[in-house]
């Protein structure tokens, strides 16, 4: 299955039920919110540090990144977002953005009104605790990320990042097996991991060298996840994922 296979709704719905449990009438809601669907280029931003956005935004298909920006222009990742993902839903309630969200690869997202999606919230309650739940858990994730760009080595922190990508794509049904789609430069996964191209480099070869993973592509296959998971020191308890346990 592809994200582009569904609509905008049904893959927000998807993701959203791998952490809560809906009604029918919650669905039917969500199904009937409206989303404005546009393309964009690698490399666009979506919003920028200071905007003050009327909308949220819902990755449909590609990836996209959170980023900020040190006063020198240097460049670290602070989060990747996936299909299903709305990685700015702070904007409901924090006027100002304090971080920029860009496509990180040729992206297919979809916008829903800040008005729509309170109207939504006020007429089915149970909504502001999904969305609610869902911002802690990308809180949950950058905290994971602190500790795995601080504390571990490159080669950990790669492995580390695999292990989360696919189990999260995996939770929208776009993992298949052991196998992911990564549409992501060597360069942008340096950002994300806090080191050097030239050593992101090195690191993906060793990776490969001790079996851990294998690229076709832009496809990566993992042989062998419970080794993945042992060099990444992987725990899946931080996604809060109803079933995250296995790849």
């Amino acid at each position: 299955m592809t994200a582009g296979s569904l609509s905008p709704n049904t893959l927000m719905i998807l993701k959203l039920e791998s952490i809560f449990a809906f009604a029918d009438e919650e669905k039917q809601a969500l199904q009937n919110l409206p989303i404005q669907v546009t393309t964009l280029k690698a490399g666009r931003d979506i919003v920028r540090v200071g905007d003050r956005p009327s909308q949220c935004c819902l990755i449909h298909e590609g990836f996209s990144c959170v980023y900020k920006l040190t006063s020198e222009g240097k460049r670290q990742l602070v989060a990747l977002h996936v299909p299903g993902d709305i990685p700015d839903l702070q904007s409901l309630h924090l006027k100002t953005m304090d971080i920029s969200l860009a496509s990180i690869s040729p992206c297919t997202v979809g916008f829903i009104q800040h008005d729509d999606m309170r109207c939504v919230c006020e007429r089915y309650p149970r909504l502001t605790a999904v969305f609610w739940r869902e911002t802690l858990v990308h809180a949950s994730i950058h905290r994971e990320w602190l500790l795995n760009n601080g504390q571990r080595e490159a080669y950990s922190r790669m492995a580390h990042l695999f292990c989360e990508l696919l189990i999260r794509l995996k939770a929208v049904g776009l993992g298949e097996g052991d196998t992911f789609d990564l549409p992501i430069t060597q360069v942008e996964l340096a950002d994300a991991i806090g080191t050097s191209s030239v050593h992101m480099n090195r690191v993906l070869q060793a990776l490969r060298a001790d079996g851990l993973i294998q690229t076709k592509g832009k496809q990566v296959i993992v042989p062998d996840w419970e080794k993945l998971k042992e060099a990444g020191d992987f725990d899946p308890l931080y996604l809060h994922l109803e079933e995250a346990g296995a790849a």
